[in-house]
């Protein structure tokens, strides 16, 4: 049976998948800020291809520069094309790394292109008559390596729907057999690879002419044959572009290659590296489909007592001033989780219990709410939340194993201790995947040995690492922060999250039917104007009835037919009325699934209320996300969406919703570590930031002078400096072009000397120290500044950069909550939500008047800068009021 040969154009399917995702940049960044799309665009077709191929031997090849033996035969080959953005060359070191977890080996040749290694591999394979060969690319010049033993598989649209050539489709499709391929590309040149051929030779003319003469040879040798004089002159003149284009098109199949294809065998998914690299760059549905490791660690057995009321004093005796506990949960929402059993001890007493009831006994009650007796735990919070159901509130916890963890290393973040623990060098414990499995088929065997086993050796990974972790916290300057905010900050948020916010779901029930009727009222707008009535939710069939029926311009097309993404329809919407009703259906059905019914969902039948998670160790930066639901998510933009929030509602009656909201902190932030005086005197005069900025770039007199699309535009550069944003990103982001984007950029650069030269000098220490600061002294170790390779250094330029404003920002609010969570310890008002950098609380009437003193001036004063911090307030019966 031959062997199966599968080889990869790597340049191009990046390129493609990047392309093909660009309108979702957003959504395809990872908690570093590291773009995405193009590792996950790859890893779709891989997927696809290595299913349906079965290979036993595969490559992916790359281009190893712009240099090569075609560029020194003519100077401007390729060299029309734009600078490749920034967001894709960033991530080709991490293609790199995936394909090598992936099993599969990467190869590039200097002074060579992905091709020519390509075309070389395959011809051995065909010489050899033991392969069976595939080539997958997303560029159709590959077809002329077609033969009997070798496919070539050309993406169509995105990077999933290939096209299959083989020498008899080839001839079918194009016209010609597969070596005539360059034959055509000599006459006719490629503009995209930027080689003149013929003047006035176009593919038709190219496949009529070698259908008559076979080769560009056999045309000039017959050159008196030609049809047409003007034809036959244009030939003649350029005899010489011909035959180098034809050299140029031509894929070398000698490359001197230093590997063969005994080096290709496909080794599989390595189930060590490839679970991290997914959890890295955040691609759940990859982590999901990877089969458990067979390979799971062997523990070494610890000695334990299982705990029952009649040895409760033997914990007493044992625990003096410091003890690790795990409380185990059946669920990652602690809110909803039942407790199934806990483990605790330190040095070599320990105890475990799958008896809850026990934790609420005297005995251990009265160690949990201890003053004087530290407490090692996991997850702070987590365990607060747990614990408070039962009628504890733990105090004194000195070690979060998660959050040390997480300080250490931004992406050693895992809800799973075994993962931790690993990550630390202690190797005595298994995996929670291990031992209760995953997915569908995941069981918690409580009333098995195993079970009490697995929850001693949690509490003892805690107990082995705390003090290891402390020093390491010690050697990286991070346990002020971790002591001063992280700790502290957690337990705010647990309390926050205890509290909830109360939510109305007759308010929600009321709103959903009037969002229904409107639904239902566009719905015959949209039917009557389509002139018959259709599936608004099928893209297939509204694509029918908006580009075939009505015909209206094709935009953009899919793999399936025509994009009718929110992007294409809302360049058709302002000329096109049924556009815009179905933009309308849609937010609604949005309005209606996500927040109406979803909201109904999570609301506590004990308290009507719900109880959002907060995240403390998914981003980089130090920012919070919210789960379970996500309230960092109601939408403000649209007035529908914003109504949402008149069902968040105060506990008791005749209480407000106050919310105050930090105004433009990150650009504050800037201002006030860039120096930059302009950018400081805009804050300090109280200048509208877009405004002043669009005057600045656009050489206005006044900023009365700026129209709104260019405060638009100007608010996209402020922001996108921010976030490090590239000339591509700015450009996809207002509509405007490369060129002017770069121009905005440069311009706001002259404007803003001063952060330009903050950019300059951060990433100068990032390149001295490894690493990067806030103004909390939060460290972010940028171990790639230094890197050889241009696009690991160019990401981590970009992240020195953007990191101390974000992470600033995030520092900020953090200090403020804490300092927040104090001023009211003595007052009902409670602090309810975070919200980006807004805070929401409930006040009774009678504080009404002292919070609107109190929270603003907490909030301005939670941390000095060099421009004043802005907080804006308000307050009514309902979130929506207060906004």
């Amino acid at each position: 049976m031959p062997k199966k040969l599968l080889l990869i154009d790597g340049n191009s399917v990046a390129f493609k998948a990047f392309y093909a995702l660009y309108t979702s940049m957003e959504r395809f960044v990872n908690s570093e800020g590291l773009h995405t799309s193009a590792m996950y665009g790859f890893n779709l077709m891989l997927n696809k291809v290595l299913e349906d191929e079965q290979p036993t031997d595969v490559l992916v090849a790359f281009d190893a520069g712009k240099t090569t033996f075609r560029t020194k035969m003519f100077d401007e080959y390729k060299g029309g094309r734009s600078k490749t953005p920034s967001e894709l060359s960033e991530q080709f070191p991490f293609l790199r790394e995936m394909l090598a977890d992936r099993g599969i080996k990467t190869y590039e040749l200097a002074d060579y292109e992905a091709d020519d290694i390509i075309g070389t591999l395959a011809k051995q394979a065909d010489e050899s008559g033991d392969y069976q060969t595939v080539i997958v690319t997303g560029d159709r010049d590959l077809t002329q390596l077609t033969s009997n033993t070798t496919t070539v598989q050309v993406s169509k649209k995105g990077v999933t729907d290939l096209e299959s050539y083989t020498p008899a489709y080839v001839e079918e499709k194009l016209g010609v057999k597969p070596e005539q391929i360059i034959e055509i590309k000599g006459l006719r040149g490629d503009t995209s690879d930027n080689y003149p051929g013929v003047e006035k030779v176009g593919e038709k003319t190219a496949v009529k002419l070698i259908q008559q003469f076979g080769t560009i040879d056999n045309i000039y040798a017959n050159i008196d044959d030609v049809s047409g004089k003007k034809l036959k002159e244009h030939l003649i003149n350029d005899q010489e572009k011909a035959l180098m284009a034809r050299t140029l098109a031509t894929i070398n199949r000698d490359a001197p290659l230093t590997i063969g294809l005994d080096d290709l065998v496909y080794q599989g998914d390595n189930s060590e590296t490839l679970p991290a690299f997914y959890e890295k760059m955040g691609f759940k549905s990859f982590l999901d489909k990877l089969a458990p490791s067979e390979e799971v660690d062997q523990s070494t057995e610890i000695e334990y007592q299982v705990l029952t009321k009649d040895n409760l004093q033997d914990v007493q005796d044992s625990i003096n001033d410091e003890f690790s506990l795990q409380v185990e949960l059946s669920d990652e929402n602690y809110h909803l989780a039942d407790i199934v059993g806990f483990a605790l001890g330190s040095g070599e007493k320990w105890f475990a219990s799958n008896q809850i009831d026990l934790l609420s006994s005297p005995v251990i009650k009265k160690l949990l709410e201890s003053d004087k007796i530290k407490v090692n735990v996991f997850d702070a919070k987590r365990t607060y939340v747990a614990l408070n159901r039962l009628g504890i509130t733990l105090k004194n916890v000195d070690f979060d194993m998660l959050l040390v963890s997480y300080l250490l290393d931004t992406s050693n973040n895992s809800n799973d201790v075994a993962t931790i623990a690993r990550s630390q060098g202690y190797r005595n414990i298994q995996t929670d995947e291990d031992v209760y499995g995953k997915g569908a088929k995941r069981s918690i065997p409580v009333d098995q040995p195993e079970f009490l086993d697995h929850l001693i050796h949690k509490a003892c990974a805690i107990d082995q690492l705390h003090e290891k972790m402390f020093v390491e916290l010690d050697e990286h300057d991070q346990t002020d922060l971790y002591r001063d905010m992280e700790i502290k900050i957690a337990f705010v948020l647990s309390r926050m999250e205890i509290a909830g916010i109360k939510v109305l779901p007759q308010t929600l029930e009321e709103m959903g039917s009037k969002f229904k009727e409107r639904q239902s009222e566009i719905e015959q707008q949209i039917f009557n104007q389509a002139g018959e009535e259709f599936n608004i939710g099928s893209p297939k069939q509204l694509g029918k009835i908006l580009f075939e029926k009505l015909k209206l311009p094709v935009i953009k097309k899919t793999k399936t037919g025509y994009s009718t993404a929110v992007d294409v329809l809302e360049k058709l919407a302002p000329d096109a009325p049924i556009v815009q009703n179905i933009l309308d259906y849609r937010q609604i059905s949005k309005l209606l699934s996500t927040y109406i019914e979803g909201l109904l969902k999570v609301i506590h039948p004990d308290d009507s209320k719900v109880h959002t998670r907060y995240l403390q160790t998914l981003t980089a930066t130090g920012r919070l996300s919210s789960v379970d639901p996500n309230l960092q998510n109601i939408p403000i933009r649209s007035e529908d969406g914003k109504r949402i929030r008149e069902a968040f509602v105060p506990s008791h009656e005749g209480w407000q919703i106050f919310s105050s909201d930090y105004s433009q902190i990150e650009l504050r932030v800037l201002a006030s570590l860039s120096g930059d005086k302009n950018m400081q005197a805009a804050f300090k005069s109280g200048e509208d930031i877009h405004a002043e900025t669009a005057r600045r770039i656009f050489g206005l007199e006044s900023n009365a002078d700026v129209t709104p699309n260019l405060r638009r535009q100007a608010k996209a550069v402020n922001f996108g400096i921010v976030y490090g944003i590239s000339d591509y990103g700015l450009a996809n982001n207002t509509g405007i072009t490369r060129k002017q984007a770069r121009e905005f950029i440069d311009r706001y650069f002259e404007e803003y000397p001063g952060v330009k030269k903050y950019t300059e000098d951060i990433v100068k220490f990032a390149r001295e120290h490894g690493y990067v600061e806030t103004i909390a002294h939060r460290r972010r170790y940028l171990p790639d500044i230094n890197s050889k390779s241009f696009n690991l250094r160019s990401f981590a330029e970009r992240t020195a950069m953007n990191t101390p404003i974000q992470g600033s920002a995030a520092d900020i609010i953090k200090i403020a909550m804490i300092k927040m969570d104090e001023a009211l310890e003595k007052m009902d008002t409670k602090m309810l939500l975070q919200v980006h950098d807004e805070l929401i609380f409930e006040v009774p009437e009678e504080e009404l008047d002292e919070i609107k003193t109190l929270i603003p001036k907490v909030m301005d004063e939670a941390i000095d800068l060099a421009v004043p911090l802005k907080v804006e307030s308000h307050y009514g019966k309902n979130w929506y009021e207060a906004k």
